[in-house]
C-alpha cells in the first residue's frame, strides 16, 4: 500500500460530462478508526445517476467540486477495526472512485464468494435489485401483457426486460443502433427491439407494440416516455426508474406532453421509485435473482473496462452508449 489514488470531481460540467471534469489525486492510504474497515477496491460501478448527482440532491446529497467522485464498488477487506469483518472478506459499499476506502462497518455488505464478483456488483447488486423491484413491484406485469423497456441494452434495462419475460410477457426494448437491437433479441430474449436513433418513434413503437403497452419501464425519459404514454393501454403502469436522456445535458426537456391528460383518460399509474425503498425484502430478491442465474433463465451481461485510470473515459463512453449491460471498471 504505497498510496491511494482518487478521482476527484473537480469542475461542474456545463453540459455533457467529460474527462476534464475530474482530477486524479494521490493521497495516503487511510487508517480505519474504531468501528471502521479498510477496503481495497477491486471493481467500481459506472452508473447514469453519477451525472444527476452533480446537478443537485437526489436520493443522495449533491456532489460538490473537490469531493471524491461518488460510486458503488466491490472490494476486499485489508484491515478491520470492527467486529464481524476480517481481512480477506469480500464487501460492497459506496467507496467512491478511489483505490482504498475506510468505511464504517454498518455501511458495508459482506458477500459469499460463491458468486462471480461482476454478478455481485451487477445482477445481484443494486442493478439487479432495481430491475427486480421496479418491474415486479411497480410495473406489476401479468402474463400475456406487453412490456416496453427503454434503455434496454443498459445495466438495469437488460435485466428488467428479462424479468418481464420470466413473468410471461411479450417484451419490447428500445436502444440505439442495429447491433444492440439484434443483441437484446438474440441474446437476451426480447421479442422485438426499436432503434430510437432511426426517428419516427410513434410509428416504430406502434409497429412493435400493435396491441398497445401495458407496462412501460422507463430508464430514459424524454421522447421515448412521451411516445410510450400515447401507446399505453387502459390501466397501464409506468415504472419511472431513471431519465438518462436528460442527465447529461445543459438543457433538459421540461417533461412529456400529455401529462396529466393521458394519465386521467387511460387511468394510468405512473410511479417513480428508488431501490432502497424495498430493502426490507432485499434477501428475497437476491435469492430469486441468484436462482434465475443458476437456472440459466436470466443472463447478466457485463462490460468491464480495465484500469482505474480509465474511470472518467468509461463514464463518458456510457453516456455515448458504448456499453452493453452493466458497465464497471476493474481497478
Amino acid at each position: 500500500m504505497t498510496g491511494n489514488r482518487q478521482w476527484i470531481y473537480a469542475r461542474k460540467p456545463a453540459a455533457e460530462v467529460g474527462p476534464d471534469n475530474f482530477d486524479l489525486k494521490q493521497t495516503p492510504v487511510p487508517e480505519p478508526k474504531a468501528g471502521e474497515v479498510l477496503v481495497k477496491t477491486t471493481l467500481l460501478s459506472l452508473d447514469p445517476a453519477s451525472r444527476a448527482w452533480m446537478q443537485g440532491a437526489t436520493y443522495r446529497s449533491q456532489l460538490n467540486p473537490g469531493d471524491v467522485m461518488a460510486g458503488w464498488g466491490l472490494g476486499e477487506v485489508v484491515a478491520s477495526n470492527a467486529k464481524g469483518f476480517e481481512p480477506g472478506d469480500l464487501v460492497s459499499g459506496e467507496y467512491g472512485w478511489q483505490q482504498y476506502a475506510a468505511m464504517p462497518a454498518r455501511a458495508l455488505t459482506r458477500h459469499d464468494r460463491k458468486h462471480k464478483p461482476e454478478h455481485i456488483l451487477g445482477a445481484l447488486g443494486i442493478t439487479g435489485l432495481t430491475a427486480y423491484f421496479g418491474m415486479l413491484d411497480v410495473g406489476r406485469p401479468r402474463p400475456g401483457e406487453t412490456v416496453l423497456v427503454s434503455g434496454a441494452a443498459g445495466a438495469v434495462g437488460s435485466i428488467a426486460g428479462q424479468i418481464a419475460k420470466i413473468s410471461g410477457c411479450r417484451v419490447v426494448g428500445t436502444t440505439r443502433g442495429a447491433d444492440k437491437c439484434k443483441w437484446i433479441v438474440d441474446e437476451l430474449g426480447f421479442d422485438a427491439a426499436v432503434d430510437y436513433a432511426q426517428g419516427n418513434l410513434d410509428r416504430t413503437i406502434k409497429a412493435a407494440c400493435p396491441n398497445g403497452v401495458d407496462v412501460y419501464f422507463d430508464n430514459t425519459g424524454g421522447e421515448v416516455l412521451e411516445v410510450a404514454l400515447r401507446r399505453m393501454n387502459l390501466f397501464g403502469r409506468v415504472a419511472c426508474c431513471g431519465a438518462i436522456s436528460q442527465y447529461n445535458t445543459g438543457t433538459p426537456s421540461p417533461g412529456p406532453f400529455g401529462v396529466p391528460g393521458f394519465l386521467v383518460t387511460k387511468r394510468i399509474r405512473m410511479e417513480g421509485f428508488v431501490v432502497m425503498d424495498f430493502y426490507n425484502r432485499k434477501a428475497q430478491a437476491e435469492a430469486a435473482l441468484a436462482r434465475w442465474l443458476d437456472d440459466g433463465v436470466l443472463k447478466a451481461p457485463v462490460d468491464i473496462v480495465d484500469g482505474f485510470e480509465n474511470m472518467p473515459s468509461a463514464l463518458v463512453g456510457m453516456f455515448a452508449g458504448r456499453n452493453k449491460g452493466k458497465l464497471m471498471v476493474r481497478v
